[in-house]
């Protein structure tokens, strides 16, 4: 199999605006991302998708690979489907550009279940880490997944799933961690398929996946990733790589 992974990365961002080109110990946050994702050795290529001359400019110019989007697109999905339409791959991962700490360990663990999967069943796989505190199981920014016996994926929402009803039942909460490996065909469908009914609800792109009968098979973790979404988070990294 050629494995690949992509680190889409929009310049633009709602609640900190150029996150990805902020300095993280002398060296930008998706600059950091993309020597982490190449560090681990688990990929033939990596790959930053953007949107953005500064960041495009920012990972060539330190001998990494970038392409630039071609359209404007609603979730990361969408714009690693373009991105990869052409090239020869069968497993894409998705990176997130705001972890500048990615590890060897979680994305292994996702790309595992392909090598695992000789009859490809499985269409995308991606983690999950139990949860046990009532304020992270309430907290909609959690997304949380219930999965069936094979640990396949049944839904995903931002509200309690399953809803607590009966107590004492033996059930456990799971969040789900936005690290994703796809076939590369899952991907160049997702692009040419609407968005739903049960994604523009919770505004969840994995439902389309679901919605459209494609198979997700979920592994437990222990992994909770560090990513940057406000200032202050990036004061925390910063804080983390002076100790490191």
């Amino acid at each position: 199999m050629k494995i690949i992974a992509v680190i889409p990365a929009r310049y633009a961002s709602t609640r900190f605006p150029a996150k990805l080109m902020q300095d993280l110990g002398g060296k930008t946050v998706i600059l950091r991302t993309y020597e982490a994702s190449v560090a681990t050795n688990l990929f033939d290529d990596v790959f930053v998708v953007t949107d953005s001359d500064l960041i495009f400019d920012e990972i060539v110019s330190n001998g990494g690979k970038a392409i630039m989007s071609i359209k404007e697109h609603e979730s990361g999905s969408d714009r690693i489907a373009e991105a990869i339409a052409n090239l020869d791959v069968d497993i894409v991962v998705n990176v997130q550009g705001d972890e500048p700490f990615t590890e060897a360990e979680p994305l292994a663990q996702v790309l595992s279940v392909f090598k695992n999967d000789p009859d490809k069943k499985v269409d995308l796989a991606s983690l999950m880490r139990e949860i046990t505190n009532e304020e992270e199981i309430n907290n909609p920014n959690n997304v949380k997944v219930v999965v069936d016996q094979s640990q396949f994926a049944l839904y995903f929402s931002r509200s309690v799933i399953p809803y607590p009803r009966e107590k004492n039942v033996g059930v456990r909460y799971f969040q789900h961690i936005g690290i994703y490996a796809f076939r590369k065909q899952a991907l160049l469908d997702f692009y040419s398929l609407p968005m739903k009914s049960l994604e523009a609800s919770e505004k969840l792109e994995q439902l389309r996946y679901l919605e459209f009968g494609k198979r997700i098979k979920m592994v437990e973790t222990t992994h909770v990733g560090i990513g940057i979404d406000t200032a202050e988070d990036l004061e925390r990294a910063r804080a983390m790589l002076r100790d490191i």
